[in-house]
């Protein structure tokens, strides 16, 4: 045993030092950065090759490297410490600081709330007089402030952003405005920040509170290219810069932002910023909205935008002492919630909603710039973070562009097909498609010369955006549409990259590389491989795996006001950095703050994920039924690449493929709303997942088990799997719950025409109802030994479907069904040769 000491020496059991010489500390210093904790045969041969280390014994070499190693690991933790310190100092100083606003806030409502009291009182005695109105006018004309007439000379834009300046501040720091903590959001050392929305003012707002380990210069320039952050804008053009006699500078700005679905237009602002130093050092850079309140100059309107406003909004950045920044961060922003639909208008009047997508983005770019910055560490697949993020940034832009399809990147509708469902762009010009005609290892190139989209939305009820997501995610081949692949492959003839990831027509299943995640896990960055997809082009059938680009964010449930998406590109195996993409995927986007109280964990009941619904339903007939809790905005946006003469048989396709994609997810959504949860104590799982597959082979091992034989005219042919077999069994298959008063949770297809009901109904249907009342009473006499010796067979007789029709049947076994802990999961019922009386 040795004691570590300083970096000369090392204590031995004996108590006395081991001296080294500098010469020999240096040499150990120096194979240490080389080797840190050599083996035995390895620091044999250091001593060897060292003929410094020569007289030094092979123990005293494995202490002195493990002396190192202690002083090594208690460094870093008293850096981290030191670090941890710092951040908790500086967290402390800004709840203090919040603290003194909020005490000032209490003291303004109260002066308020008695001025108040004292001029209603005053009105009350005034009110017999007849200088009344006098007397309530008296008082008001400071509320409304008067400000000085101003032009767009230099002179007045300056007046214009002093005002600007005085106003952020106010809501910065002061009590301008009266802001709540945001829901979900606790202040913390491991907190993005202090997060708080507005309450009662004109317009949106929120404001946050963070530190950064970056200096201020370098965070105001992050946070002055709004577009490499904020992913909903478009883009930020400098019309005009004027500098300032101190210092600062005066900017015009132009601004747009995309429409976050197909039922909104886009926005765009006209801007004034302001970017000065304040006497303290603090950067301060902050913008409003130039209009005809500031006669300031004006910007014509664009076509297909909705000007909106920008209330004094901004950023306050100060130096942290021990390096980094605190950030104050407000955005108050008038977003025009009249020019959309009434069902879209809490996406524009929430401040929750602008506090995710606007505020709370910038302190996550600064913190993963922060974070890039101290581990500037090569991820999966040899790409650096800053390589990640442009891919991901390109994702979301080329997806945003689709579902926006601006006239001016060369995008036009085409006509209808006398549904209004589904909208196609088409799109022509040289840029869209510059660098999209691949070639592959198969040998087959993609000559495409025009792109097209197809994008819709749709109306979702009492599902969490968060959970269907995940279960897209997870299992594509539920929304998958295995039917196009030959009709797109006869009409098209593209290669394998051009269609988003869609022409499967043998889809084996899908493998999820990760990529890379942000520092805040909010958005995923992977490389999916199908496998098992086949292709047609020209009437050549080739096997192969196709790789897709996915980004997927907004996966967690307890976020407020947050949207999930998922988008993708087709891209080679061996992809690189400027790999040209083309994007396609789908967002859903919440239109209440309701949570469900459920788990996110929770998964389907077999029943309602095998449902069927409609196919191509329109968004205007889901609008006028809007029950429920909890909705939200569904937005789909496809592309394709093809060759112009086939624009015809291309866009019957599209529109094909979003229909049925519709239908999917309108089936998944009703599986997972949570009307369809109850607590019958049933298995709740999803179609084609591990957990179906293993109901199934429950229902079959039981039987075998009890019975003793195999569950009879149960198909094994083929590649069919023991869940389509159960399904298509000849004989009706029914399970209920193994309680005192059974009700069933799963039939399979025999079993449903047999009761003439669907999945859905099915559960509100009791095993009790089905019989009459002699078969009740037989059923009641055999149900103890069901339990107690595991099976029962039953004599023919008759039964009632849910439509009073009787129903006869041969003979009907019933045996229990056994969890891997075998306990008692449901009661398995299996009608034989039954037909409608």
């Amino acid at each position: 045993m040795s004691m570590s000491c300083k970096d000369g020496k090392s204590i031995e059991d004996n108590g006395k030092y081991v001296r080294y010489t500098p010469e020999q500390v240096e040499a150990l210093e120096r194979l240490y950065h080389e080797c840190p904790k050599p083996s035995s045969m390895r620091r044999q041969q250091l001593i060897r090759e060292c003929p410094i280390l020569s007289h030094i014994e092979p123990r005293q070499i494995k202490v002195w490297f493990q002396n190192r190693r202690c002083r090594e690991k208690q460094r870093k933790e008293s850096s981290r410490l030191q670090g941890v310190n710092r951040k908790l100092s500086a967290m402390n100083k800004l709840l203090m600081e919040e603290n003194d606003r909020l005490q000032k806030q209490v003291s303004q409502l109260v002066y308020e709330n008695g001025y108040f009291r004292k001029q209603t009182q005053t009105t009350k005695l005034a009110s017999k007089d007849t200088s009344c109105e006098s007397v309530v006018t008296s008082g008001q004309h400071h509320l409304t402030p008067q400000h000085p007439p101003r032009d767009a000379s230099p002179a007045g834009l300056l007046s214009i952003a002093e005002e600007t300046l005085t106003e952020f501040l106010s809501k910065a720091t002061g009590t301008a405005v009266e802001w709540v903590q945001m829901p979900g959001m606790k202040p913390g050392p491991d907190s993005i920040g202090i997060i708080a929305i507005s309450h009662g003012c004109t317009g949106v707002a929120a404001r946050a509170c963070g530190l950064v380990g970056l200096d201020p210069t370098r965070v105001a320039e992050i946070l002055k290219d709004r577009p490499s952050w904020y992913r909903d804008c478009r883009a930020v053009e400098v019309l005009n810069m004027l500098p300032t006699a101190n210092g600062g500078t005066i900017e015009l700005l132009y601004m747009q932002l995309y429409a976050p679905t197909t039922l909104a237009p886009p926005r765009d602002f006209w801007l004034l910023r302001y970017t000065t130093v304040t006497d303290d050092g603090s950067f301060v850079v902050c913008e409003r909205s130039l209009g005809n309140t500031q006669n300031g100059p004006s910007m014509p309107q664009v076509q297909n935008f909705v000007r909106a406003e920008m209330l004094p909004s901004g950023y306050l950045i100060r130096p942290c002492e021990g390096g980094g920044s605190i950030v104050h961060i407000v955005d108050h922003m008038n977003l025009e919630a009249w020019s959309v639909p009434e069902v879209l208008r809490p996406l524009y009047e929430s401040s929750a909603v602008l506090a995710q997508k606007t505020t709370m983005a910038a302190l996550r770019q600064l913190r993963q710039l922060t974070l890039e910055v101290s581990q500037p560490n090569v991820t999966n697949w040899g790409r650096r973070p800053a390589a990640l993020r442009a891919l991901s940034k390109r994702l979301n832009r080329g997806f945003n562009e689709a579902l926006n399809g601006f006239s001016s990147e060369g995008w036009s509708m085409l006509d209808n097909d006398g549904m209004d469902d589904v909208t196609i762009l088409v799109n022509s010009s040289p840029d869209k498609l510059m660098g999209l005609n691949l070639s592959f290892s198969d040998g087959f190139t993609s000559l495409s010369n025009a792109v097209l989209c197809a994008k819709a939305s749709m109306l979702l009820q009492s599902v969490t955006p968060a959970i269907l997501l995940r279960f897209l995610r997870e299992h594509r081949s539920e929304w998958v549409d295995n039917n196009i692949d030959a009709y797109s492959a006869a009409a098209v003839k593209v290669g394998p990259c051009s269609l988003p990831g869609v022409r499967v027509s043998n889809f084996g299943g899908q493998v999820i590389l990760p990529l890379a995640h942000t520092v805040e896990h909010e958005e995923l960055l992977e490389v999916i491989k199908l496998e098992g997809v086949f292709h047609s082009p020209e009437d050549v059938i080739m096997p192969r795996d196709m790789f897709l680009l996915q980004l997927c964010s907004g996966m967690d449930e307890n976020a407020v006001g947050t949207c999930a998406e998922l988008v993708f590109a087709p891209i080679d195996a061996s992809f690189a950095d400027d790999t040209p993409l083309l994007p396609s995927g789908f967002r859903i986007i919440p239109l209440d703050s309701a949570k469900e109280a459920s788990s996110p964990n929770r998964t389907l009941d077999l029943t309602s994920a095998l449902e069927t619904g409609p196919v191509g339903s329109k968004l205007a007939n889901d609008l006028k039924s809007t029950g429920g809790t909890s909705k939200s905005i569904m937005t789909i946006a496809f592309q394709f690449a093809f060759e112009s003469h086939m624009q015809e048989n291309v866009a019957s396709m599209a529109r094909k493929y979003v229909r049925s994609f519709i239908s999917s997810v309108q089936r998944v959504a009703l599986a997972l709303s949570p009307s369809n949860f109850g607590s019958l104590g049933g298995l709740r799982l999803p179609l084609g997942t591990p957990e179906a597959h293993t109901l199934s082979q429950w229902i079959c091992q039981s039987y075998r088990r009890f019975l003793g034989v195999e569950l009879p005219k149960l198909r094994s042919e083929g590649s069919e799997s023991l869940l389509d077999s159960l399904w298509h069994h000849s004989d009706a298959i029914i399970c209920c719950s193994a309680k005192a008063l059974p009700v069933f949770t799963f039939a399979n297809q025999g079993g449903l025409d047999m009761l003439e009901t669907t999945l859905v109904a099915l559960q509100d249907i009791s095993l009790e109802k089905i019989f009459d009342e002699h078969g009740r009473k037989n059923l009641c006499s055999e149900f103890p030994q069901i339990m107690q010796q595991g099976f029962a067979c039953l004599q023919g007789g008759i039964c009632l479907s849910s439509m009073g029709r009787p129903v006869s049947y041969e003979k009907a076994v019933a045996w229990k069904v056994l969890n891997e802990e075998d306990t008692a999961h449901c009661i398995g019922f299996m009608f034989v040769n039954w037909s409608f009386v």
